[in-house]
């Protein structure tokens, strides 16, 4: 089986460059814009919802105690808030 591969995203601006027929400098604003509107709304406690493809929420992590490998001391790991997404089951179904 083939290796995946791994799409960065000057790959994703070329891409829509190609396909919408636009410089590669106004498509780099384009993925620049969709990215930055996403981390926006997130860092604000939003979900972005991206029909058939999937949604992007805040994820909250409980308090906990962990344990420091190096001396097995005890450590408390504070709470926090993390991306995560959800996919649709379209790409579910595409990734199949």
């Amino acid at each position: 089986m083939a290796k995946a591969k791994k799409v960065t995203k000057k790959d994703l601006v070329e891409v829509v460059a190609a396909k919408v027929g636009t410089t590669k400098k106004d498509a780099t604003e384009a993925v620049n814009v969709v990215f930055d509107e996403i981390t926006k709304t997130l860092d604000k406690g939003g979900e972005v919802d991206v029909a058939g493809f999937g949604k992007f929420v805040v994820k909250k992590r409980a308090a906990r105690t962990g344990v420091n490998p190096a001396t097995g001391e005890k450590i408390k790991i504070a709470a926090t808030k993390v991306p995560g997404f959800k996919a649709a089951k379209a790409l579910k179904d595409a990734v199949k």
